[in-house]
């Protein structure tokens, strides 16, 4: 195929088996999200550049090599959205929702865009899902979103494991930064090109560096630097999770790559998905929003991609199985229409022929789309009644028009439990 008609690299299309199962984790974010009381939000496919240069940090990959930037025809500089949390908190502050009741809980389902190499499970367009909760500066807050995400993760069958960390804040962080850049000083030659340009500038990324990973792993403990306040949040955190059943552990090298988080960070992985192996992530960012136009105010959240938790979860996730009806015509007429429209009314999934099948045809085509057949017309119409078959267990009834979609819903139910 001529390269001009083929989707952009780092692309996808989403067929119906995979969009089904799409839908699946949808609506499992959705009731995961309500039951902790969380509220949707959505925020533009794009803002203003300022809001990720600005509230992500100029330092970051996404800022520097990954944002699809443009400037529009009234001159102003708009970026595609990479990622959500800084763009909702710029909502949070341009809404006014510090006046809301504390804390505010938020949550998202929305494309991302990244201009990074595509990997598995990695697109260029992609879908994420995150969790928000504005306004408490204490760890119980960030014990809940670590719990909002295993029950997440429990809802495909997952059981991954959970990484936290620290990094400390205003008045530790100065000192272990200081530490990181004599550390890498040491090192430069050995570094990578990029970590050779973060080690003075952000030497908190080099740590989040995969081919510098050896010499990441001598580097200072940023534990050794925590300040009082700091070692007691993260201790908090830790027994409080740990309350509830779950079990986390700490990875002194996790540092997330960007520059708004502040204190915890913890990250989920997978093992069945190789190096690529992070399901989620998330942490504390309590001074975002005064980077991008607000007062500071205390949060914490994650995010995860949805492609990843598909891989991750396989088959546990359900793709296009909907128990339906397929609905014959016997004989000349129109019948068929009539059932159909009657069965869906009553909101059963139900198909007909519009290929002017024969009879034979309409039965075959059937039993590989439908879990029970309707045949529509003949004799057994001109009595008022309809012939009904299930095409797994192969029972068959006739039964008068008007108590039609209350067999079909049952012999669906029943087939669905016996699956």
């Amino acid at each position: 195929m001529d390269e001009r008609w083929q989707r952009p690299r780092g692309t996808q299309d989403i067929l119906p088996d995979d969009a089904a199962r799409v839908e699946y984790l949808r609506r499992l974010v959705s009731s995961v999200a309500q039951l902790y009381g969380y509220g949707r939000i959505e925020t533009p496919v794009f803002e203003q550049t300022a809001v990720f240069v600005d509230g992500v940090g100029d330092g970051t990959d996404i800022v520097q090599h990954e944002r699809y930037s443009f400037v529009d025809a009234g001159g102003v500089a708009l970026t595609l959205r990479p990622e959500g949390t800084a763009a909702v908190a710029r909502a949070y502050v341009e809404n006014g929702l510090s006046a809301w009741p504390k804390p505010v809980r938020l949550y998202y389902w929305a494309p991302m865009f990244r201009r990074e190499r595509p990997q598995k499970g990695r697109y260029r367009q992609h879908q994420q899902y995150g969790f928000e909760l504005y306004g408490s500066p204490e760890p119980s807050a960030d014990a809940e979103v670590l719990l909002v995400a295993r029950r997440l993760l429990a809802g495909v069958g997952l059981v991954p494991q959970v990484l936290v960390n620290s990094l400390g804040c205003e008045v530790c962080r100065p000192g272990y930064r200081a530490a990181l850049v004599a550390y890498f000083e040491k090192h430069g030659p050995d570094l990578c090109e990029d970590c050779q340009r973060r080690a003075a500038a952000n030497p908190l990324r080099v740590l989040d560096c995969k081919q510098d990973r050896t010499i990441a792993q001598g580097a200072p403990d940023i534990a050794d630097f925590w300040c009082v306040a700091c070692r007691a949040h993260q201790d908090a955190v830790m027994a409080l999770v740990a309350d509830q059943g779950l079990s986390v552990v700490r990875e002194p090298s996790l540092v997330r790559g960007l520059d708004y988080y502040y204190r915890t960070v913890f990250e989920v992985h997978d093992s069945s998905l190789g190096a690529q192996s992070t399901v989620l992530g998330g942490g504390r960012y309590d001074g975002l929003t005064a980077r991008v136009g607000g007062a500071p105010v205390p949060a914490v959240g994650f995010a995860g991609g949805v492609e990843r938790l598909l891989m991750a979860a396989g088959r546990r996730i359900p793709g296009e199985g909907v128990p339906r009806a397929y609905v014959a015509q016997v004989g000349p007429g129109r019948e068929a229409w009539r059932v159909a429209e009657l069965l869906r009314d009553a909101a059963i999934p139900t198909e007909v022929d519009l290929m002017a099948r024969s009879l034979k045809a309409q039965m075959k085509e059937a039993s590989r789309r439908a879990a029970v057949v309707v045949l529509a017309g003949g004799q057994e119409w001109e009595a008022g009644r309809v012939a009904v078959r299930g095409l797994r267990d192969g029972r068959e009834s006739e039964v008068p028009l008007g108590g039609l979609a209350d067999v079909v819903r049952t012999w669906l139910d029943e087939g669905q439990e016996g699956e």
